[in-house]
């Protein structure tokens, strides 16, 4: 019995069991998978333990066992908190499949819809927007390694943002996605990087760069919290956006966005009395602009 067929064996009468995938190392150095030679990944709704793991020896192959339930696996998609799930998904040849649940998804993925990418645009740039901003006070501050450092951030964020545009999922091997699709970003990542300038003039360049990049991507890149704030006639507290179906699992930072868009004149700020009554500590709420 070969491992694959021995592992569907070890599965198959498992209460909950949805689904089955098994990950073959495509790589020497083995960073898809923890350094192990397989990965199966078991989908199954009875699985409390959503980050359940466990190694095991299977004929010889070190086999890694990754547990997790639909709802953590679909986060983990829209979110991008575990970077290898969409390689996993994709390359994955699929073992045991209750009501095609993986072929659906692996078909989704590969399809890359609006809905999908704009959830992926926004957690992409309100990480490169952070990390922008970080990396111009460490500039200011003279801290110039943690400028670098988060300018490099900035930018690997921003490259994620510029495929996801193009209707591409960014893999673990961003840069050389990047080189094909924007050369001009693959540039500023030269510069950066291996530019004979100093640190500093490196680091300045690339911020003058990411600034006009927060100005011209942030329309585009916010439509989701648009739509959200535009859903309705009043205007929204940074609690009821934080608590919104399509932002709640989103790892966003709101009040970042919120305060940017505000400032560039995409939404308008508006005082509220709080459900307090307390005149002296009014709240806060948005709306879309007209």
């Amino acid at each position: 019995m070969d491992i694959k067929a021995q592992l569907q064996h070890m599965f198959q009468d498992e209460a909950g069991l949805i689904g089955l995938s098994i990950v073959e190392n495509p790589y020497v150095y083995r960073p898809l998978i923890d350094g192990l030679d397989l990965l199966l990944l078991v989908v199954s709704s009875a699985d409390d333990n959503n980050r359940h793991i466990e190694h095991r020896q299977i004929d010889s192959k070190h086999v890694l066992i990754r547990r997790i339930s639909p709802s953590t696996l679909e986060q983990w998609i829209a979110t991008g908190e575990n970077r290898s799930i969409i390689e996993w998904l994709v390359r994955g040849e699929i073992l045991m499949d209750q009501n095609n649940y993986l072929l659906h998804i692996r078909q989704r993925l590969l399809a890359f819809p609006n809905d999908m990418r704009e959830r992926k645009q926004i957690v992409e740039f309100g990480c490169f927007m952070r990390k922008y901003y970080q990396a111009k006070q460490d500039l200011q501050d003279g801290n110039l390694l943690d400028s670098y450092s988060n300018v490099l951030a900035a930018l690997h964020h921003w490259a994620h943002i510029v495929l996801i545009e193009a209707g591409i999922h960014p893999e673990l091997t961003v840069w050389k996605q990047t080189r094909r699709f924007n050369p001009g970003i693959y540039k500023l990542y030269e510069e950066l990087t291996v530019s004979s300038e100093t640190m500093e003039q490196r680091i300045q360049l690339v911020l003058l760069a990411c600034e006009f990049s927060v100005m011209s991507l942030m329309k585009s890149c916010c439509k989701l919290l648009f739509d959200v704030l535009g859903s309705r006639e009043e205007p929204w507290g940074i609690i009821e956006l934080h608590q919104h179906e399509d932002l709640k699992e989103l790892q966003i930072d709101l009040s970042l966005l919120i305060q940017k868009l505000v400032k560039r004149g995409y939404i308008r700020e508006v005082v509220a009395i709080p459900a307090t009554g307390d005149t002296e500590a009014l709240e806060l709420k948005y709306r879309c602009e007209a």
